[in-house]
């Protein structure tokens, strides 16, 4: 799961919750004694949804059908993919506004760890979370990030693929979202957002 499925997953506990669960994957090791309480439970939130996704049977179904040139990247990729589709979901809803603009208002208010600080002024000036909502905007993106690593832009070598199982993916998707709502989305809290 990317931004926006981390962002709803977390929605329901305050603001040091949501942003240590966007921030997340900018924060190295397990010594999270630097964060305030409330963001290092967030950022330890993260990382059981990142290993509830990575374990799920969903998961572990599309990389055995997916290209083995692909394979070691598949779920950079895929967390795109799922962003897109909880992108489309959200868009219908208030609430999904609600919690863009208050993801952007926590990134635009706070420092992003360095590994992220490049990215998020263009996340939040140009509208991503909403933007991914279109696909083709998305694998722009996951070539983004293969262009931005070391060796063959193995992302792109994979959208073609993604393309084609467009449909197989948002089935998955669907069944994987309901589990991991069911196992870890944060039930709101007096005052959160």
């Amino acid at each position: 799961m990317n931004f926006l499925a981390h962002a709803w997953l977390a929605r329901g506990g305050d603001d040091d919750f949501l942003y240590g669960n966007l921030i997340a994957d900018g924060v190295k090791g397990s010594d999270l004694s630097d964060w305030p309480m409330g963001v290092a439970c967030g950022i330890r939130h993260h990382r059981r949804v990142d290993a509830y996704v990575d374990g799920h049977p969903v998961t572990r179904q599309i990389l055995t059908r997916s290209p083995p040139g692909g394979r070691r990247v598949m779920g950079i990729a895929l967390d795109l993919v799922w962003d897109h589709f909880v992108a489309r979901e959200l868009i219908l809803h208030d609430a999904g506004d609600r919690l863009v603009e208050r993801t952007y208002r926590l990134l635009a208010a706070r420092s992003a760890p360095a590994r992220l600080a490049p990215m998020v002024p263009p996340l939040v000036e140009q509208d991503w979370l909403r933007r991914y909502a279109d696909f083709p905007f998305t694998c722009r993106a996951i070539d983004g990030i293969g262009r931005r690593l070391t060796g063959p832009n193995r992302l792109a070598e994979l959208l073609p693929w993604l393309e084609a199982e467009y449909s197989a993916l948002e089935g998955e998707f669907h069944r994987l979202w309901v589990s991991v709502r069911q196992e870890l989305e944060v039930s709101p809290t007096p005052g959160a957002g």
